[in-house]
């Protein structure tokens, strides 16, 4: 009988307790190396603005299933300014110093020694694992008013020079880099930015299967992120886009030439995905999606880890967007998702949580729905 061949994008299931035999499951697990850094399996979590802080990254850690976490991204100019006058550090490196590895931190800028000094101090100081660079970022606010993230694909060699500095200035630390498949449909350049990263001496390429201009809408061009593969010579590949199920990890990896992939948007309120995805690829059975009552604990907690932090105000404000990303795809979302956007303190979400919090039902167009609300909104930039 032969094989049935999930297609990518395009809805696909990956239920709990569903079992994939995979054809070639030595090269789906395989481990993958950045530099000197093991990443096994070869899952990424990518960095995203706003939401991939410590305590989203807690919960990750505790159901397993990921190669490499990361941090949210970080201003690097903001992160030497501060450097320059001695304080805390960013907010968005809660937890970093003494987080296990390994471990990313992504930065952007369009200055060689501004980036440079941030990779030297994060690698020297904070012993990240790895250095990332964003070169996809699509939000105005760093593409077009800082002229950084996505906004450089328009200047291959110029990206290069960029890598370059930042590998000089972290090595033996490991940089890569993060990319879109260019600015536009008309102006694809993700295989010219790729050779240049390549050459100055980066470790991988991650590419997100969509243009600055897509910002989140449509669906993700596997078939374009396939062919940077052939721009690359010793570097590995990571694919990245509409990768919300197991099944989907699985076909990925079957029908593109990528060595690893990068889940984003789909796990945030999910961080159970990784654990089910690499079930998936190493043919084990995939673990069940928590009940409704087990997914409002881990709510719960993810509550209580931010609050220690953040304190009772601005702890519960941050929350909300949690909350939202935990009931997406459950039916009953919307009127949860109405009634916790109101929450003004930890009593209130609780309340909240306790009485509206969907109880059942099956996560359903989870990356749809997300990519109309990041459509809008453009704050995941990753």
């Amino acid at each position: 009988m032969a094989e049935a061949k999930t297609e990518l994008p395009g809805p696909c299931g990956g239920g709990g307790g569903d079992r994939f035999e995979t054809a070639s499951p030595p090269r789906v697990a395989r481990r993958l190396m950045l530099g000197p850094v093991p990443i096994e399996p070869p899952l990424f979590q990518a960095p995203m603005a706003g939401f991939t802080n410590y305590a989203y990254r807690q919960m990750v850690r505790q159901f397993g299933g990921v190669g490499l976490l990361a941090t949210e991204m970080v201003c690097a100019r903001s992160f030497v300014c501060q450097d320059a006058c001695p304080a805390d550090p960013p907010e968005r490196l809660w937890g970093v110093l003494d987080e296990p590895r390994p471990l990313a931190v992504q930065i952007w800028d369009n200055d060689p020694q501004i980036l440079a000094q941030a990779g030297a101090r994060l690698a020297e100081e904070f012993r990240v694992s790895v250095v990332d660079l964003n070169f996809g970022c699509p939000v105005p606010r760093v593409a077009q008013r800082a002229q950084s993230g996505s906004y450089l694909l328009k200047d291959p060699e110029r990206v290069g020079r960029l890598v370059e500095c930042v590998v000089r200035a972290c090595h033996p630390t490991p940089v890569t880099a993060k990319i879109r498949l260019g600015c536009r449909p008309d102006q694809i350049t993700g295989g010219q930015v790729a050779e240049a990263v390549e050459q100055a001496g980066a470790a991988a390429l991650t590419v997100h299967g969509r243009t600055a201009q897509d910002l989140f809408r449509g669906q993700a061009d596997w078939e374009r992120i396939a062919a940077v593969k052939s721009h690359l010579r010793r570097i590995p590949l990571i694919g990245n886009g509409d990768l919300d199920s197991p099944a989907k990890a699985v076909a990925a990896f079957r029908q593109y030439p990528v060595d690893g992939l990068m889940i984003g948007r789909a796990a945030l309120g999910r961080p159970w995905l990784f654990r089910q995805i690499q079930a998936a690829l190493q043919g084990q059975t995939v673990p069940e999606e928590p009940a409704g009552p087990q997914q409002r604990q881990l709510l719960l907690l993810h509550f209580e880890r931010v609050l220690q932090r953040f304190g009772p105000e601005k702890g519960t404000m941050l929350m909300r967007k949690y909350a939202c990303c935990y009931a997406q795809g459950l039916r009953g979302a919307r009127q949860f998702r109405g009634q916790v956007a109101r929450v003004a303190s930890p009593d209130d979400f609780r309340d909240v949580v306790a009485h509206a919090f969907p109880r059942g039902g099956s996560k359903i167009g989870e990356t749809e729905s997300l990519q109309n609300k990041d459509a809008q909104t453009g704050r995941y930039c990753s």
